[in-house]
């Protein structure tokens, strides 16, 4: 390796476009080509390596990310002013490209230390959650969850049990009964009941809502037990007594969660939610290919991965397709494309071109440039199959879910389909975390990893400072997986991030 930092990266041959690593001064020499800037040009900007004429695609990847809105000079700064969307056809091509990983060796068969579940999965974290039905149980829910640390973990030797979670939201009430809206919340609520890292669950809703606890119940299959009790604030006698009526079933449910010990189990047990947020030009030169290089390492060993944020592989889902195993799992994908494309537009909205201000800060210019970047978090592994949000993840292998490109409703999603750990990549620095899975911060650049050090957990800018290689920041990544999910407290977790990051999607008329 070499730590001489070069000043731009041209990413691929056909490229017509090459990433600032450094600051680009006007007129200075950057070593290619003899192209010289023809403004200031930002770290993780763009500089123009050749004349692109109006219309002309502009390439990134090797891919097209968007269309030269004027004539483009060599050395020109590259960015929303000058570039525009433009459809373009992709070639889908399923299949094509679905080989499958050489399974790993005998040496490589990797265990981490979980929590084994009745019903066979694998959790690892071991919470009592608490979880609202319905915005107006949400702050008893927080209540009982505090009395219930204060009173009961606190009084005796707990030390297997990783804390009381209570999760509330704005929904649950004012939704038409059989609405698609109401079904999401249901299916993500059940979800989170069944997620492993949960070792009993208290339900609690107020009793008059639409989304009552027992049409909850009875719609999603699950049933009353030791691991999952219901509660009504209306039928206990409002919120008092549903705090002395949660604390005594809590209470029931410690010394069994308790109980339950960390085993060693397959590395195939664990099912890792992908997400990129606050991203910059460097997610995907770094952070996420990384990320994506541990995938192939998970899924070599019979794990799972959820890559999802559907806006967010639009213009890049034709290299997803081409991977899938079987044809209707491209078609899976493409039919999820169409309906975004048909949901954003009855909205007003657009899905072609959603970049944030802090993406663009950052030198991201269009949907097309961050998707390519973001679909680098899954690898080069087959896609296995594809999930609605919320939706039970049951294949092993690279799978997709249709989530928004909202991080935290993305997220909801993923741990509500089976997810027992995030992977999170971040340029800009996004800070939370998503308990009850435990939640790895990925920074893509090293200026940023030490000014938010104490959020962060690993620094793939090593990659672009030129001390590590993709493949080895790819080992260094599944290594910290799997060090996490046998208990390692991440840098979120430390913070006690999670109680407020649980938001399911909501769509359609609140009445």
């Amino acid at each position: 390796m070499t730590n001489e930092r070069p000043k731009i990266l041209q990413l691929h041959p056909d490229d017509n476009v090459a990433v600032a690593v450094v600051h680009l001064h006007t007129g200075e020499s950057v070593q290619f080509r003899n192209i010289r800037p023809r403004q200031e040009i930002p770290p993780g900007h763009k500089i123009a390596l050749e004349a692109i004429p109006q219309d002309a695609p502009v390439k990134k990847y090797g891919q097209i990310m968007g269309s030269a809105l004027v004539n483009i000079a060599p050395g020109e700064h590259v960015h929303s002013h000058n570039i525009g969307m433009k459809e373009f056809t992709r070639d889908y091509a399923i299949g094509r490209d679905a080989v499958p990983l050489p399974p790993a060796e005998e040496n490589e068969a990797d265990t981490f230390d979980g929590f084994i579940r009745k019903d066979g999965q694998v959790g690892t974290r071991n919470y009592i959650g608490i979880l609202a039905t319905v915005s107006c149980s949400a702050g008893p829910a927080h209540m009982i969850a505090d009395a219930a640390q204060q009173q009961l973990l606190a009084s005796g030797d707990f030390s297997n049990i990783d804390g009381i979670l209570p999760l509330g939201h704005g929904a649950g009430c004012c939704s038409p009964p059989g609405s698609e809206d109401l079904i999401l919340l249901q299916q993500t609520l059940a979800g989170y009941a069944r997620n492993p890292n949960f070792g009993s669950v208290l339900m609690v809703g107020l009793g008059c809502e639409v989304n009552l606890v027992d049409s909850l119940m009875s719609a999603t299959g699950l049933t009353s037990s030791q691991e999952l009790h219901p509660l009504v604030i209306q039928d206990a006698g409002g919120t008092e007594a549903t705090i002395l009526a949660g604390l005594e079933a809590i209470r029931g449910m410690l010394p069994k969660v308790n109980a339950c010990r960390r085993t060693p189990v397959p590395v195939r047990r664990l099912v890792v939610g992908l997400e990129c947020g606050g991203s910059d030009a460097y997610s995907g030169i770094t952070a996420n290919p990384a990320l994506g290089a541990a995938v192939d390492l998970l899924v070599r060993r019979g794990g799972t991965a959820i890559l999802s944020e559907t806006p967010e592989i639009y213009g890049a889902e034709h290299l997803l397709t081409r991977r899938a195993i079987r044809n209707e799992v491209g078609e899976k994908l493409i039919d999820r494309i169409r309906w975004w494309e048909a949901y954003t537009a009855r909205n007003g909205a657009e899905i072609n071109n959603n970049p944030s201000p802090g993406n663009k800060a950052g030198g991201l210019t269009t949907i097309l440039e961050k998707s390519l970047g973001a679909v680098a978090k899954g690898g080069t592994s087959p896609l296995v199959d594809v999930y609605r949000f919320a939706e039970p993840v049951s294949a092993s292998g690279l799978v997709f879910m249709d989530t928004p490109g909202y991080d935290v409703v993305s997220i909801t999603g993923m741990i509500a389909g089976g997810a027992n750990i995030v992977c999170f990549t971040t340029g800009r620095g996004t800070v939370c975390g998503f308990a009850p899975a435990p939640t790895l911060k990925l920074a893509t650049n090293s200026d940023m990893y030490h000014r938010l050090k104490k959020d962060m957990d690993i620094n793939c800018g090593e990659v672009l400072d030129g001390t590590a290689t993709i493949q080895e920041m790819g080992e260094a990544i599944f290594r910290r997986i799997i060090e996490t999910a046998s208990g390692k407290t991440s840098k979120s977790e430390a913070y006690g991030f999670g109680r407020h990051e649980f938001v399911p999607w909501h769509m359609g008329a609140v009445l």
